[in-house]
């Protein structure tokens, strides 16, 4: 690679998607510069950004010439071409299985997503309860992850992976409100929060 990857991220650092780019990033120990997209003024709309990105979202990745966007297709296509240090299982089911986490985090529970943005995890609680179609996702969220762990261990797959940042995410949009949560589940999600690559992330928030 003959300069640094371009990652473009939101300017408040919200987005769970370019939190997951950036902890890719950070735990391959790749260089890599970041922009910041302003989206609550629409800069992704804007014709320059567009041209950038079609899409017309964040994460984007520059690889020189080359533009990718969407977190997961991010973390895979650097997995491929740096395979070590692995941010993916390294067998074949786990690494499906991993995949598959993180496409079901991104595809569903959007009541939780929508009424516990991520706006509760790195900025301020909110006063309203869920609904019950909140509650109904939360508790979807808790049986899948309970699953998952149900093992004991300290990640999903043995060794840490990216799907592990993803779900802690998400399990934090509840502990962070101080929504119910399983035991098991809010150590879990303490934890992973302490990672470097995820406390990195939230000191971006505090430079």
């Amino acid at each position: 690679m003959s300069r640094p990857y371009q990652l473009y991220v939101d300017s408040q650092y919200l987005s769970p998607y370019a939190m997951s780019a950036f902890v890719t990033l950070t735990e391959k120990r790749l260089p890599f510069e970041l922009q910041t997209v302003d989206l609550d003024s629409g800069a992704n709309l804007l014709p320059d950004y567009a041209a950038l990105c079609g899409l017309q979202r964040v994460p984007l990745l520059l690889d020189g010439d080359f533009r990718l966007a969407e977190s997961s297709a991010i973390s895979e296509y650097l997995e491929d071409c740096h395979p070590a240090p692995a941010v993916y299982p390294a067998a074949p089911q786990p690494r499906a299985l991993a995949r598959q986490l993180q496409a079901w985090l991104r595809s569903d529970l959007m009541p939780l997503r929508e009424q516990r943005s991520t706006e509760v995890v790195f900025l301020r609680p909110s006063p309203i309860p869920l609904d019950s179609r909140g509650r109904r996702a939360a508790e979807k969220l808790a049986a899948v992850a309970g699953e998952l762990l149900a093992h004991g261990g300290d990640n999903l797959f043995g060794d840490w992976c990216i799907a592990d940042a993803d779900l802690a995410l998400m399990l934090q949009r509840l502990l962070q409100n101080g929504d119910p949560l399983p035991p098991q589940l809010a150590d879990y999600a303490r934890r992973q929060w302490l990672r470097p690559s995820l406390q990195a992330w939230r000191q971006l928030q505090t430079a």
